[in-house]
């Protein structure tokens, strides 16, 4: 067995039958406090407070973006979204896509020894099963089932799945499980048994339009609100479908050797208050397309079996796109050199060796559609800047002391302040001048054209 801390770059020095199998699982619009493991007081999620135990939780976990589309593009990239082009959320019809100069994770797995496979949401073309725009196998994926954006009508009986090019048709069951059982499939029958595998799982739950199997309702039936009920079974069924996943995992005799990483794409949609979905912030400020910490702060656990010390936290904040060149280093393969990687390797702070990681470039947001005129942030250290795309309008949160950014400190810290100010604006130019200029002319709700003025 290779020690993770004496995995070297290139496939030659690593024998693939001793490179881990990586399993990404992506839960779709859960807030930070959404599962029983991260404190939620009714949530009902076993498998995944089971899951925590067995490897490490992460408590400064953020997506890369606070809508679903960009946050999916810096998995696969390690570049955040204005910088490989998905800056919005993809409308069905727009033109945005992940672009296939992009050097996607799942393709660079494949040139180096991997089967892939895709199951869930894709969201990351405007034109999907077209082939105007790139696909999934496009992108590195052998195997693919898949949708554009939302399972529809619901997740209860979809009828818009595609797999492998070919439209699925009328499909009975809920999405999540339908999602993991085909998963399973892949791994029981047409995955290369001869290969490491990379496997990425990407649910619909607990996003609209949610439907929620009557048996995962259940542990709430104390609650009188149907819509709690519904939004917390909800979440309850994906759990249930990652639990599914995991005892494949281990019947099949390759838990053992398989990092898993867990994680959400934003934060949760709506009030949270009233109608639908429910989900929690766990005391954070802001929600989905919030670029506060509850817009953007997620789940994370991370199990590796041997590797990851069981049943431990880690506070070293993480982002999204930090796992392109973490799976990488897994793989024993080396990260493209010829472009900007926003992301870095966290396995060493993953499996304990290492308390805080080097970022060469600090983690940066960008959403233009972002509530409350403050489209951009940058968190270096404690300290988060978050401003309006015009660097008109600031706000400046130390949140070690205040993670519920609820004291403005740009004033009584203006060093901090104008340091922050000018990294941010730096970084900012560096990635408008090398992303595409979508962002510039199209929406930044969706992607689409604006409506010209009569």
């Amino acid at each position: 067995m290779i020690l993770a801390g004496s995995l070297a770059w290139g496939t030659s020095g690593v024998a693939a039958e001793t490179r881990p199998n990586v399993v990404i699982f992506l839960a779709d619009d859960l807030g930070w406090g959404d599962l029983g493991c991260y404190g939620h007081p009714a949530m009902h999620t076993p498998h995944l407070d089971a899951f925590a135990k067995q490897g490490v939780r992460l408590t400064q976990c953020y997506a890369a973006s606070a809508v679903c589309s960009p946050s999916r593009s810096a998995i696969l990239t390690g570049r955040t979204p204005y910088r490989n082009g998905v800056f919005t959320w993809i409308q069905q019809g727009s033109e945005v896509h992940l672009r296939s100069s992009e050097l996607a994770l799942p393709k660079l797995l494949r040139e180096h020894g991997y089967d892939t496979c895709h199951v869930g949401k894709w969201h990351l073309n405007g034109k999907f099963n077209n082939p105007a725009h790139p696909q999934p196998n496009d992108h590195g994926y052998n195997w693919w089932l898949a949708t554009q954006n939302n399972a529809a009508p619901s997740h209860h009986n979809p009828n818009n799945f595609v797999r492998n090019g070919k439209p699925v048709g009328p499909w009975e069951g809920y999405s999540a499980i339908l999602v993991v059982e085909e998963a399973i499939r892949w791994l029981r029958e047409h995955r290369d048994r001869s290969k490491p595998f990379f496997l990425a799982v990407w649910t619909h739950e607990p996003h609209l339009p949610i439907a929620t199997d009557p048996q995962f309702q259940k542990p709430y039936e104390r609650f009188s609100d149907p819509e709690i009920r519904q939004h917390h079974g909800n979440v309850t069924q994906m759990d249930h479908a990652f639990g599914m996943l995991m005892q494949a995992l281990e019947q099949l005799k390759l838990a053992d050797n398989t990092f898993v990483f867990f994680t959400s794409d934003n934060g949760p949609e709506g009030t949270g208050i009233k109608g639908l979905p429910r989900g929690s912030v766990g005391g954070l400020r802001g929600r989905k397309r919030a670029l506060y910490e509850g817009g953007i702060r997620v789940p994370g656990i991370a199990r590796w079996p041997g590797h990851i010390p069981p049943n431990t936290t880690c506070d070293v904040p993480v982002i999204g796109s930090d796992l392109f060149p973490t799976v990488l280093r897994l793989a024993g393969v080396q990260p493209p050199k010829d472009r900007v990687l926003d992301g870095v390797d966290i396995l060493p702070v993953l499996t304990g060796k290492a308390t805080a990681v080097e970022r060469p470039i600090p983690l940066y947001w960008r959403l233009d559609m972002a509530p409350y005129d403050l489209h951009l942030a940058l968190r270096r250290g404690d300290w988060k800047l978050l401003a309006s795309r015009d660097f008109q309008k600031f706000e400046l949160y130390n949140l070690k002391n205040d993670p519920g950014e609820t004291t403005n400190l740009r004033d009584k810290e203006p060093k901090i302040f104008q340091e922050l100010r000018e990294e941010l604006a730096r970084i900012n130019a560096q990635v408008e001048a090398e992303g595409p200029d979508w962002w510039k002319r199209l929406s930044p709700n969706g992607g689409l054209p604006p409506l010209k003025k009569k």
